[in-house]
């Protein structure tokens, strides 16, 4: 399938929103991102640069749910969706950093939230973790014996038990404060173990024991303590994805990949 490139040419497919004013975005991997400007509306702009495979959604897909979770308050409107082409409404807001769990109130809104979110309608995809490792995988050349260490903790995972439909992408420049909590990028979303969203949470900001024990209070209304061992194993698993993951990513730095090894060099054995 031929992809869309030119946001003037995409532009023109979308009801009201020809010879929008365009402002390109940084920070997309898989696709290019423009905040679009008419008439005082407001709305951001994706374009893939290739069609999409797993573990992502189809756009499609992804329209699906971001707009069950938008009638909920959880996420922005979608407005278009189809051919590499995906386009959200913009809702101003401040997005979140690492330092945002620092504030336990923080901490306890996200656990509400995420609540909410596994609460929605399951969408019937199954999140494949050993399916996305070894597509990594098939794309490392160095450090064989830490793919293969990190494939064996993947493959040891399993399916989720107990699915919900979960986030799966859940790093702080995903949260959106409006100033109610919205999350952004709904390109993984599928059924998972709801332990997953947490466990990104945990690992991708390096919250401490502490605040992972409070945040597990909070998701389980004070009952976190015996959810311990089980997120454990999702953090377990999500280091051994990121690992993958960061180094089948073009461009990533030797300072990443290294400091994504440190983190798994006790937990993959």
């Amino acid at each position: 399938m031929s992809m869309p490139t030119a946001p003037a040419a995409v532009l023109r497919r979308l009801p009201g929103w020809a010879d929008a004013a365009c402002e390109l975005l940084h920070g997309g991997l898989s696709n290019r991102t423009w905040l679009l400007e008419k008439d005082g509306r407001r709305a951001v702009l994706k374009i893939d640069d290739a069609p999409r495979r797993p573990p992502f959604n189809t756009r499609e897909q992804e329209a699906i749910i971001q707009a069950a979770a938008a009638e909920a308050g959880l996420a922005n409107d979608v407005l278009y969706a189809a051919d590499g082409i995906y386009l959200a409404d913009y809702v101003a807001g401040e997005v979140w950093t690492a330092a945002s769990f620092d504030d336990n109130r923080n901490v306890e809104r996200l656990a509400n939230v995420l609540r909410r979110v596994h609460a929605l309608p399951r969408t019937g995809r199954a999140f494949d973790a050993a399916g996305a490792a070894h597509g990594y995988a098939r794309h490392i050349e160095s450090d064989v014996p830490l793919v293969t260490r990190c494939l064996k903790v993947v493959d040891g995972a399993g399916r989720p038990r107990r699915p919900r439909l979960c986030h799966n992408d859940l790093v702080a420049e995903n949260i959106l404060a409006t100033p109610e909590l919205r999350l952004l990028d709904w390109e993984y979303a599928c059924d998972n173990d709801p332990l997953f969203d947490l466990a990104i949470l945990v690992e991708h900001h390096d919250v401490d024991d502490i605040r992972a024990a409070h945040l597990l209070d909070a998701y389980f209304d004070g009952d976190g303590e015996r959810h311990h061992a089980a997120l454990r194993d999702q953090r377990r698993l999500y280091r051994a994805l990121l690992w993958l993951w960061l180094a089948a990513r073009p461009g990533t730095s030797e300072e990443e990949l290294c400091l994504a090894a440190g983190r798994i060099a006790t937990s993959c054995s």
